[in-house]
This record gives C-alpha cells, sequence and structure tokens, in this order.
C-alpha cells in the first residue's frame, strides 16, 4: 500500500493542477495574472486538447490517494476535493464525447479566448507590449490548430449546428474588417501599442488578421456546406452531459422544464402589475416596455453610459458594505467598460488577477447603439458587477489563501456563479432597491428572460411538448424557430440580440438554464440555513461565509450552504 502520510492533501493537488494547466493554457494563466503567459497561446489542436484530458486524468488519481490522507475530512479539504472531482469527471466526460471537435458557436470556442484574452493582457509598459507582439505571432498557430480539431471533427462526421457555423462566420468576418475599411481587430488592437515597436506589431497583426480570414474562408467553403442539414439542437443524451459540465449537477431535465414554466406563470403576473403602473391598459408588459424604449429613462452617449454604470455600481457597494456584505478594500474596486466590437449582445464580467493587479471588470456590448434605456441597465448590473459576479468572483480571489487556487479561479461552475448573480438581483429587489416602477419592471423582464431560457434551452434541444396551459403554441413540439419566437414576444431585447441568444443556446448547450436553476439553489441553501439556525440566523454572516466557501456544482452547493 502507498504510504498516504507523504501523499498531498486535496488542496494541494488541486493547486498542482492549477500550475500545469497554466502552462498548458497560457489564455487561463493571464486570466490568473500569470505575466509569464502573456507571449504564448494554447494549442488548440486535438493534441492540445488529449494533453488537457491527461493532466484531467493523472490528477484524479492522486486525489484518489490523497481523499485517503489524515486530514482529508476538514470541511475546507473536503469541499475543494468535491469541487475538484465534479468539475475534472465532467469535463472528461465532455472531452471523451468529442465534443471539442465540433466546438462552434458564437461565444464559447478556443478561437473567441484567443481574440479575447487580448483585452485583458497587460500592456501598460514596452515590455509588455513585446510580450503582446509575440502573443500575436502566435494567433496563426492558434486559429489552425481549432481548425484541425473541427477537421477531424468532420472525418468523424461530428457536425456542428448550420446556424452557429453562419453566426460564427459572420463574426469572423466582422473581425477582419472592423471599419470596412480592410482594417482588422488585432490590428486595431495593436495600433494602442508603442511607436518603438511599430513595425514588428504591425506586422504580428496583420499576420493575425490573415489567419482570421483564412479560418473564415475554410468554414464558409469546406465546414459550412459539410454540416449543412445537420440539426442545430444536440438531443438528450449530448444536452445531459453538457448540462452536468455547466450545472454541476444530474438534471432532472423533465422537471427543471416544468420548473421553468412555473416560473413563467409567476412572473407574468407580477410584471402585468408593474406594467400597469408604467403603462395603464398596456395590453402586455412587453407594449410597456416598449414605451419605456421611447419614452423611459435613458442614458445619451457610450461613454456617458460607463460613467453611468460605473457610478451604479459604486454607489451599490457604498449602500451594501458593512450592512448586508463586509468588504475587503480591494474586493470595492471594479471597473465599468465598453466591450469590444465583435462581441456576443449580452453584457459579462472579467474576474480580477489573483494579486487584484487587474480589477475585476463589466462589459456592455453597445451593438452600435448610443442610447441606452435605463430600465434595462439597472439589475443587469447588480447582476454582472455589485452585488452579483463581481462580488462572488472577487470575493474568492480575496480569500483564495484561505481555500485553494482552484476553488478561487478556474474550478468555477457556471451555474453556482450565475445563479449567485441572479440572486444578487432578487437580493436588491428584497432590500428595496427596485421600487421604481421602470427600474423593477425591467428587473422582472430580465428574471422572466431566464425563465425563458429554461423552457427553450431544454425545450428545442430535447424536442419537448408545449404545455397545453401554453399561452404560446400548446401542443406542439419546440423547434429552434418556436423558441426565436417565444423568446422575441416575452423579452424587451431587440432583434438581433434574441437571435444572438438564441445561436448562444444552440451552441452552449444546458449553460443558459445555470441562471435561474442555481438561482432556486442559492435560495434553497439560504432557507435550509434559515430554519437550521432560526432567529439567530444573521443574513449578512451567511452571505460572506457562502460568498467565502469558493465554486460548488449545484448539487454540493445545496449542501454546503445549508450547513452554513
Amino acid at each position: 500500500m502507498s504510504d498516504t502520510t507523504k501523499s498531498p492533501l486535496p488542496r494541494e493537488v488541486a493547486d498542482a493542477y492549477v500550475d500545469a494547466l497554466v502552462a498548458l493554457d497560457p489564455v487561463t494563466g493571464t486570466y490568473l495574472g500569470v505575466k509569464e503567459s502573456s507571449s504564448s497561446l494554447p494549442d488548440t489542436s486535438p493534441a492540445g486538447q488529449e494533453a488537457l484530458a491527461e493532466l484531467a486524468r493523472e490528477t484524479l488519481a492522486r486525489l484518489d490517494e490523497a481523499e485517503r490522507r489524515p486530514g482529508a475530512d476538514s470541511d475546507i479539504e473536503r469541499r475543494c476535493a468535491r469541487l475538484l472531482r465534479e468539475r475534472l469527471t465532467a469535463e472528461l466526460a465532455v472531452h471523451e464525447a468529442d465534443e471539442g471537435l465540433r466546438t462552434v458557436g458564437n461565444m464559447h470556442t478556443s478561437v473567441h479566448s484567443v481574440r479575447e484574452v487580448f483585452t485583458i493582457t497587460p500592456a501598460g509598459t514596452e515590455e509588455d507590449w513585446a510580450a503582446i507582439t509575440e502573443r500575436l505571432r502566435a494567433v496563426p498557430t492558434a486559429l489552425r490548430g481549432y481548425r484541425d480539431s473541427l477537421a477531424l471533427g468532420l472525418e468523424r462526421k461530428l457536425y456542428a449546428g448550420p446556424r452557429a457555423t453562419a453566426t460564427f462566420v459572420e463574426q469572423l468576418t466582422e473581425w477582419a474588417d472592423t471599419d470596412g475599411r480592410g482594417h482588422g481587430w488585432f490590428e486595431e488592437f495593436a495600433s494602442k501599442g508603442p511607436d518603438s515597436l511599430r513595425p514588428g506589431l504591425d506586422e504580428a497583426a496583420r499576420a493575425a488578421t490573415a489567419a482570421v480570414v483564412e479560418l473564415r474562408d475554410w468554414l464558409r467553403e469546406v465546414y459550412a456546406p459539410t454540416v449543412e442539414g445537420t440539426p442545430n439542437t444536440v438531443g438528450r443524451e449530448r444536452y445531459a452531459r453538457w448540462a452536468r459540465y455547466f450545472n454541476g449537477t444530474d438534471l432532472d431535465l423533465d422537471e427543471a422544464y416544468a420548473y421553468g414554466w412555473s416560473e413563467y406563470h409567476r412572473l407574468l403576473g407580477e410584471m402585468k402589475t408593474e406594467a400597469e403602473k408604467v403603462l395603464p391598459g398596456a395590453a402586455t408588459p412587453w407594449v410597456a416596455l416598449a414605451h419605456l424604449d421611447e419614452h423611459g429613462t435613458h442614458i445619451e452617449g457610450v461613454d456617458e453610459v460607463r460613467v453611468w454604470l460605473q457610478d451604479l455600481m459604486d454607489e451599490a457597494i457604498e449602500a451594501l458594505d458593512g450592512t448586508h456584505f463586509e468588504l475587503a478594500e480591494r474586493v470595492r474596486k471594479v471597473e465599468s467598460c465598453i466591450a469590444p466590437p465583435g462581441s456576443a449582445a449580452a453584457p459579462y464580467y472579467t474576474a480580477p488577477s489573483a494579486d487584484f493587479s487587474r480589477p475585476g471588470r463589466t462589459w456592455l456590448p453597445t451593438m452600435g447603439q448610443t442610447r441606452f434605456p435605463v430600465y434595462d441597465l439597472v439589475s443587469t448590473w447588480y447582476h454582472e458587477g455589485v452585488p452579483g459576479h463581481h462580488l462572488q468572483l472577487a470575493q474568492w480571489a480575496h480569500v483564495a489563501d484561505d481555500l485553494s487556487h482552484y476553488q478561487a479561479t478556474v474550478g468555477g461552475v457556471s451555474a453556482n456563479a450565475e445563479g449567485w448573480a441572479l440572486y444578487a438581483e432578487r437580493l436588491m429587489d428584497e432590500l428595496g432597491f427596485l421600487t421604481d416602477p421602470e427600474r423593477r419592471l425591467g428587473y422582472l423582464d430580465a428574471q422572466m428572460m431566464r425563465a425563458v431560457r429554461v423552457i427553450i434551452d431544454i425545450g428545442m434541444h430535447l424536442e419537448l411538448e408545449i404545455p397545453q396551459d401554453s399561452p404560446f403554441h400548446p401542443g406542439e413540439r419546440w423547434t429552434p424557430e418556436l423558441a426565436q419566437e417565444f423568446f422575441g414576444s416575452h423579452s424587451s431585447r431587440p432583434a438581433d440580440f434574441v437571435e444572438s441568444e438564441l445561436v448562444r443556446y444552440l451552441s452552449m448547450p444546458g449553460q443558459a438554464i445555470g441562471y435561474k436553476l442555481g438561482e432556486r439553489a442559492w435560495l434553497q441553501g439560504r432557507e435550509n440555513a434559515k430554519q437550521r439556525h432560526g432567529e439567530a440566523f444573521d443574513a449578512k454572516a451567511w452571505h460572506m461565509a457562502a460568498l467565502s466557501q469558493g465554486s460548488l456544482g449545484l448539487d454540493d452547493l445545496v449542501d454546503e450552504l445549508s450547513r452554513l
């Protein structure tokens, strides 16, 4: 037998995994603030994917040993081991099903990661820009590796959906020519660099743009014709695999679908009440929201909306810190940013680096707009910024030394984080921050969007029947076309947003349901803790303990939240 007294504990195994992962994936290294990662990109080829999988297998074997070591059953080691085992098992299931050979979409591909990492790569010094130049030179190889993965998928008849493929081709076209004059995104990015490095920067940026064009042309001329006629949806087996990956639990998909409908009916009633305050006699809540698009409170100007969103987050921090949360000084800093052209339509958040040298940032895609309705922004920034993603992910970074580096960073479960952010929106409503009818109707509209996501994401991928009590096509079976129509008629978002969202759901099956199902897990955990403590329940203490335990899949999350 092996001597378990000499083997590492689970947290040590997890952190060794992070170190090895950074060596294989410099994009992850940059997100973690590892300066040495700035000059390179990961191997996106089939061989690179297999190297990541082998690291996961080796780590799981080491974890088996670590869990037998004395002390491995402490709360902090147990939580880390639960997360590491669940995450690596879910990732291996996706890899071993060859999903990485047909990953095409408008958000969740290695090509998107390659572009987006430049927006957070350090760029303050000439040395930083020298590293960026080397990273730009690595773009063609990274894009070829991605193409090699898709080509192997074609050989094995593992096809992505035609709709996601067409959208991705459109995105690559925009990245290759952002200004309509042949000036690509990488060239625009490189133009901000120092003149002393100009020749090398420009040459590397042009090569990166040429690689984007080459990939775009291959997708358009080879890949798209081959996958034509492939279903855009994935079916129950593939959906269940991806749902485990994004949610950290083996879901009862039919129960989750029914829950989505129950939330739809509850929210619709609340929306009708608020809509009557906004526009008396409005036929539907979305008529009232359309009225707000024209006549409601607006922010004019792109930079003006960036500043307004910054003020909104700063005000939330001042109101919540010391009353409902206890925030470290470095967690109190978050930056409002405008997303680069060619991004997906949805706002997003990027976490701070491990040492907080790069702060947490919220990103608003403007989609060419210069006028922004307030109702559509407030609860969204409670979600993306404070008390949503920023408070959770920055707190993880703040307490990383008490957890493991893995729990605070790369071990994140999408449904945990998105569930917290949606819970944060609801918390702000509970605390009285959304009493204005415009803002509260906007909040309910955002909640409705998350309920609709559960319905259509599960419904269309599994081709489920629409219930008889539905006001929309009762008794029919879901298709992407019906899903888009339903989303459009139950959302204040413009048509291009709805289109972008639907492609996202088609190419990231099981991810979008994590918002509402994750919120349910957070609410259940809080309710269980309340019942356990009775009148002694301290919401502020519970929130901070909950935010300081790192990531967990939804099954484990409810269990651990209930213990706090």
